[in-house]
């Protein structure tokens, strides 16, 4: 089932201090950047993150779930309606995300 724009939107105003934050639509789905590195996203109106220590240390409980058939587990983040937490769980991920793969052409 493809994800909601409104929660897409609603996602990104809670996310909306943090500065280099993009998003690409994905069959249906919408990737999300953080300066210019892939932290996670929307899948069937979930907002999933890339299950990396940073974020697995900061949400202990977090349930791992697959974003479509075939992918590898993310973290659920249930703290969405929190701006703060989002924003910190996102800031604190940054440096331990690979960079961007350069496209060969």
């Amino acid at each position: 089932m493809p994800s909601d724009k409104s929660y897409l939107d609603f996602i990104l105003e809670q996310l909306s201090g943090l500065e280099g934050l993009s998003f690409k639509p994905m069959m249906g789905e919408f990737i999300l950047y953080y300066r210019q590195k892939i932290i996670g996203g929307i899948y069937d109106n979930r907002f999933l993150v890339k299950p990396i220590p940073a974020a697995v240390k900061l949400m202990p409980q977090a349930s791992l779930e697959i974003p479509y058939e075939g992918a590898k587990a993310m973290l659920l983040v249930d703290c969405v309606d929190n701006r703060e937490s989002m924003r910190h769980l996102i800031e604190s991920m940054y440096d331990e995300l690979p960079l961007p793969t350069k496209k060969k052409g």
